[in-house]
C-alpha cells in the first residue's frame, strides 16, 4: 500500500483525546486518524447509497414495472399457497 505523508490542523482538545485513545488502544496515531477516517468513508458511502436507494423507491413505477410486479406476486402468491 502507497502512503503519503501530510500534515493537517486538529482542534487542540481533539488532538489531546486522539493522542490518549491511541495510546489506549497501543496503536500510532496516524493509524488511528487512519481507521477513523475509513470508517467515516464507509458511513458516508452507505449514507449516499441508501439515499439512493430511496430515491429509487420514491419513484413512480412505469407501466412496464407494474406489470412484471403483477406477475410477480401471483407467481409468489401460487409459491406459497397453502403454506400456512
Amino acid at each position: 500500500m502507497t502512503t503519503v505523508k501530510t500534515a493537517i490542523s486538529l482542534p487542540a482538545s481533539l488532538f489531546e483525546q486522539a493522542e490518549t485513545l491511541a495510546g489506549e488502544m497501543q496503536i500510532s496515531q496516524s493509524f488511528l486518524i487512519e481507521i477513523a477516517l475509513e470508517e467515516f468513508i464507509r458511513r458516508r458511502e452507505n449514507q449516499q447509497l441508501l439515499e439512493n436507494i430511496n430515491a429509487a423507491c420514491e419513484a413512480p413505477l412505469s407501466e412496464e414495472e407494474q406489470v412484471l410486479l403483477r406477475k410477480m406476486s401471483r407467481s409468489h402468491r401460487r409459491l406459497v399457497e397453502g403454506e400456512w
